[in-house]
């Protein structure tokens, strides 16, 4: 298995009128519940909890989900999957994009750009770059809600949360049609080249 490294510097770093640009996911899955075997068809969530993985700071202390730089050389899907492989150490699918926020940087008393993703877990590895510097864990919704300090991603996952109830709820009423799954390849193509172009143009 080839050695995966996390990228270090800001020199490819992505910045909109001075504002850092940061992509971030949110990795879930599915848990099947006590009521329902795990024979059950693997493709109806209806009957399955979401759990949510949260990570800490590079301190180890705190709870928050993966993100850092939009670097130049690649999308936003990209920089949300290689974000969740460095810091929580975990592959699966990008799905559509929760939303953009303008927050204050702790650290650096700066404004950044949001933006945040769903990360649909495939693959949980055992090693990964930060596996030193950060913990994980497995998470309900309502504990990453009431553990997130902060309130920009305590947003992006009340968004998601809504998402999949709505799905969910979708589903009790009629045969599953994964609309979501379908459009969120093209709809994170048309948010990059709509950054492409504010970037170059101006908003």
């Amino acid at each position: 298995m080839a050695c995966i490294v996390a990228r270090q510097g800001r020199h490819m770093q992505r910045y909109n009128s001075g504002r850092r640009l940061v992509v971030g996911c949110i990795p879930y899955r599915f848990k099947t519940t006590n009521n329902h075997p795990d024979s059950i068809d693997h493709d109806d969530d209806r009957h399955r909890l979401v759990e949510i993985l949260v990570i800490t700071s590079q301190k180890g202390y705190g709870m928050m989900f993966p993100k850092g730089g939009w670097e130049l050389d690649e999308t936003m899907t990209e920089a949300a999957s290689r974000e969740a492989l460095e810091e929580a150490g975990v592959r699966g699918e990008v799905e559509d994009i929760l939303g953009k926020w303008k927050y204050k940087s702790r650290r650096y008393g700066t404004f950044y750009e949001g933006f945040m993703f769903p990360l649909r877990v495939s693959e949980e590895l055992t090693s990964w770059p930060e596996m030193g510097a950060r913990g994980r864990r497995w998470v309900t919704v309502e504990e990453g809600r009431d553990g997130c300090e902060h309130l920009w991603m305590t947003e992006a996952l009340e968004e998601l949360d809504r998402r999949l109830s709505d799905n969910t709820n979708a589903s009790n009423k009629e045969s599953p049609i994964l609309v979501d799954r379908l459009k969120s390849k093209d709809l994170a193509c048309i948010y990059n080249e709509i950054d492409r172009w504010t970037l170059l143009f101006g908003p």
